[in-house]
């Protein structure tokens, strides 16, 4: 047996692990499967010159959103943006069947916008990245959109 350790492997290898731990999945977990392949997607908001002003970019997968960033430029926070665009996401993840959303954010970032948003902390990660902590927070969204 070799054990090795790259930095950049290829497509083709990163692609066979991946798909050795769904096959895993499916095989304990059979009704895995019909929840249908993942779905990356990405959400902007544009100024009226077309320049980005903030994004999102997130994952469905499982019965799960996954909120993998969030950003608004530093001049227009404050007036919406953030909210319109998780809103985005969570109504099209909601249209896929999603039910929850997770996502993660640090101390120096926007625990309390998420908050505001009716996400509720799951767990405190502290001193990571050291020095600092990263929460984890959840939001129900099947829950969310019945009541709208």
């Amino acid at each position: 047996m070799k054990i090795e350790l790259t930095t950049s492997p290829s497509a083709e290898d990163a692609k066979f692990i991946s798909q050795g731990l769904v096959s895993f999945n499916q095989n304990k977990v059979p009704e895995l499967a019909s929840e249908g392949p993942e779905t990356k997607f990405s959400i902007f908001a544009r100024d009226e010159t077309d320049t980005i002003i903030g994004g999102l970019r997130a994952i469905c997968f499982w019965n799960t959103l996954h909120v993998e960033l969030l950003w608004v430029s530093e001049h227009y926070r404050g007036e919406g943006i953030g909210s319109k665009l998780m809103h985005k996401a969570e109504t099209f993840a909601s249209q896929k069947g999603i039910g929850l959303s997770l996502l993660e954010s640090t101390d120096w970032q926007a625990k309390s916008f998420y908050e505001k948003l009716d996400y509720r902390l799951l767990a405190t990660l502290p001193d990571y990245p050291k020095g600092h902590a990263t929460h984890f927070l959840v939001k129900n969204l099947s829950f969310t959109h019945q009541q709208k």
